[in-house]
């Protein structure tokens, strides 16, 4: 997958459809900073949000995951694009976990560290007393996240937050 190239079909999408990224975002409910980077080729959109954006657009998943428009389709390029559907899920969970792998690490990391700072006494001295509490929080801060996102708690907040979200973009 060319994510450059997804990146400016989906801009050209946009442009043929005379919309501006604040209104692919607002349909969307993303931020306006989420098209951008899409449309770069930064970042690549959610699954979830990728068969919306083929439904704005008008256009299959497919040929989003392409970055072109197909003149025609046969049974063997639809099997190609839910395979290709596939690899993109699988991607985006690979990435996912790879950021929750790094929270983890970084937790060990600040926890190995505390403790070497508490195993040498060191708590009392000026610059140690200020890095311990900053490793503590680190590794608070990794175990919540780990917590959350190994729970599915995060998927819960992502969807209150959009619900929250589009009941405000209603009342505007």
């Amino acid at each position: 997958m060319d994510q450059k190239k997804i990146g400016r079909f989906l801009r050209q999408l946009r442009g043929q459809r005379g919309l501006t990224q604040e209104q692919v975002a607002e349909r969307l409910n993303v931020s306006n900073r989420s098209v951008s980077r899409w449309e770069n080729g930064t970042t690549m959109p959610d699954f979830d949000l990728l068969m919306q954006l083929s439904d704005c657009y008008g256009v299959e998943v497919g040929e989003l995951l392409d970055g072109e428009r197909r003149s025609n389709r046969t049974d063997g390029e639809e099997k190609e694009t839910l395979m290709k559907a596939a690899d993109y899920q699988n991607t985006e969970k690979i990435a996912h976990t790879r950021k929750v792998f790094y929270v983890f690490l970084a937790g060990i990391l600040a926890m190995v560290l505390y403790i070497a700072i508490d195993a040498l006494d060191l708590m009392e001295t000026p610059p140690y007393d200020a890095v311990a509490g900053f490793l503590l929080g680190l590794v608070l801060g990794g175990l919540i996240a780990g917590a959350l996102y190994s729970s599915r708690y995060m998927a819960k907040i992502k969807a209150a937050k959009l619900r929250l979200l589009r009941r405000l973009r209603e009342r505007q």
